[in-house]
């Protein structure tokens, strides 16, 4: 064991495992670590460095508002937020009956997102939150409530009560959704349970209901928001309009932020007192989401995400191997299914070709690069990601 690794084990909470490499600075789409070793980042912080490591636009908005304003508390407005509040609005299509509220992280926006569940029961009968199982919403309480896996929720039980968690298909959520329910709540698609799509006219049936019935549409965007499915969010695939959407992760490129957006009536439920953060929609960070949202607007990466995307799922299919049996996934969130349960092995193995990916399960590699990638960065990933899975497959 390291030096590094000693101390770390000593001091850092058990809470996650041992770190498998020290990391010390990136650029683009590449990172080093403490022995001069680089690594092709596919993972981009679990889809969150948008627009790679140490962007000129990112560090340059870091840099310009933390030697101007950097926090003052909600007691007080600043511009960056109120434009990116605005700047939201505009992206989902929530126009000008949207609103939004900011904190700090994904599981935070959920946090907001369920208490907004909670408002929506005139008369006391909607006592019910439906979400999906396997589905992840974060590790807070609440959000945690949320999460249909049991092996996270169970060391926590009892969790906020009134949560059902139903399987993902039309016929559970028509089964499902009635005028007892408050709010569903979905993911477009289910990253942390392996990359898993929605079936075809999920989300459309889904609002349909919910409108019929009264509950709230609420879709985690945290993952998939930001351009990196190849739209700007992933309810937009399907043409639909929600009530509520969560939002962290690639709209600050790096800087912790996340988000409650709300469409229509839903932006009239909280009220004055409801709900805070001491440093939500601070300017730091609202100024930086700003910046990185900006960027990949001008820059045309939602765009790229959908080309690179593509090719990206070719790549990994053009490799000659018996361990991959398919690809899933939109844009640049790309889950690679495995012919055996070897996952974890495989990111290790990937690790030492230089290549960074995740085991989303066993049998699943996640891929998120950032939205940056090219011809160059994807001509990489095939021949690493192809060292890899032949060091696995020789080692079975």
């Amino acid at each position: 064991m390291s030096e590094w690794q000693q101390r770390f084990g000593t001091r850092l909470m058990r809470s996650i495992g041992m770190p498998l490499r020290k990391l010390v600075r990136g650029q683009g789409a590449w990172v080093w670590d403490d022995e001069g070793r680089e690594y092709l980042d596919f993972l981009a912080g679990i889809a969150v460095n948008s627009l790679g490591h140490a962007h000129p636009v990112f560090v340059e908005a870091v840099s310009t508002q933390a030697a101007t304003l950097a926090h003052v508390s909600n007691y007080f407005a600043t511009e960056p937020a109120i434009e990116l509040a605005e700047r939201l609005a505009r992206l989902t299509g929530a126009g000008d009956a949207g609103r939004a509220w900011f904190g700090n992280s994904g599981a935070e926006a959920n946090e907001a997102a369920f208490k907004l569940a909670r408002l929506n029961n005139s008369g006391g009968a909607r006592t019910r939150v439906v979400a999906l199982v396997d589905a992840f919403h974060g590790r807070t309480m609440g959000s945690l409530a949320l999460t249909g896996k049991p092996h996270m929720r169970q060391p926590f039980e009892p969790l906020a009560g009134g949560v059902e968690h139903i399987p993902a298909t039309i016929e559970a959520l028509e089964a499902a959704i009635d005028d007892t329910v408050a709010a569903l709540f979905v993911e477009p698609i289910q990253g942390e349970a392996g990359v898993v799509e929605l079936p075809d006219g999920f989300l459309e049936t889904a609002r349909e209901l919910t409108r019929r019935h009264g509950a709230l549409l609420v879709v985690d965007e945290i993952q998939t928001g930001a351009g990196r499915t190849g739209a700007w969010f992933g309810f937009q695939h399907a043409g639909i309009v929600p009530d509520a959407i969560t939002v962290a992760k690639g709209i600050g490129g790096g800087f912790p932020i996340g988000g409650l957006v709300t469409f229509g009536e839903a932006s009239d439920l909280y009220q004055k007192g409801m709900h805070g953060s001491t440093f939500g929609g601070n300017p730091l960070a609202t100024a930086t989401a700003n910046a990185v949202l900006g960027e990949i607007e001008s820059a045309g990466l939602v765009e790229n995400a959908a080309r690179r995307g593509v090719q990206l799922r070719e790549r990994v299919l053009g490799i000659d191997s018996p361990l991959v049996t398919g690809v899933r996934g939109r844009g640049l969130l790309v889950g690679v299914a495995l012919a055996e349960p070897i996952a974890e092995r495989l990111s290790l193995a990937a690790l030492d070709a230089g290549l960074i990916v995740n085991a989303a399960n066993d049998r699943t590699i996640r891929i998120a690069p950032p939205l940056i990638i090219g011809d160059a960065e994807l001509d990489e990933f095939a021949e690493r990601f192809a060292r890899a899975l032949a060091a696995v497959d020789g080692d079975r």
